[in-house]
């Protein structure tokens, strides 16, 4: 299964403590990890310099992926209130909402998508960015994605 055709393989409910995920590789700053809250949907998750928590994954239960991005520093966050964000990928723009969330005490959004597009642009490029109104809230390097997202749908055909 090449990147391209695993946006059927994409869901979105995905908020599990991180006590609840099981390890399954890491490549470079990529952990790819099993949720077994949502049928042993796979993902991929970081934690970088600026204390964002990033997790990219797959569930086999509703057709989409998500972008769940954490940090301690997004004070004001509701859960459940939904917020319009950019995602900004080396330039090209896609345009969503996140829900507010908590998991495990972290303020964050979850972006469900259907984008191939972005799925691709994550793997292949090398800066994701994510703004509000208010403006940018997060920038991260995506080295290595390429692979740990190969790996994750290695992980997702393999939970059968």
């Amino acid at each position: 299964m090449t990147l391209a055709t695993t946006v059927a393989l994409m869901a979105s409910s995905h908020v599990a403590l991180a006590q609840d995920l099981v390890t399954y590789e890491t490549v470079g700053v990529w952990d790819i990890l099993i949720d077994p809250t949502i049928g042993n949907g796979c993902l991929i998750n970081a934690t970088f310099e600026d204390g964002s928590d990033v997790r990219i994954g797959f569930a086999p239960d509703t057709g989409f992926g998500y972008l769940l991005a954490l940090n301690d520093g997004w004070e004001g966050v509701e859960d459940d209130v939904m917020y319009p964000v950019s995602m900004d990928v080396d330039g090209a723009v896609y345009e969503g909402e996140g829900k507010g969330i908590h998991i495990d005490g972290l303020p964050g959004v979850d972006i469900e998508f259907d984008s191939a597009d972005f799925l691709m642009d994550v793997a292949t490029k090398q800066t994701l960015t994510l703004s509000t109104d208010a403006g940018e809230i997060m920038s991260i390097d995506l080295t290595d994605s390429l692979r740990a997202l190969e790996e994750a749908i290695a992980c997702q055909e393999a939970q059968g």
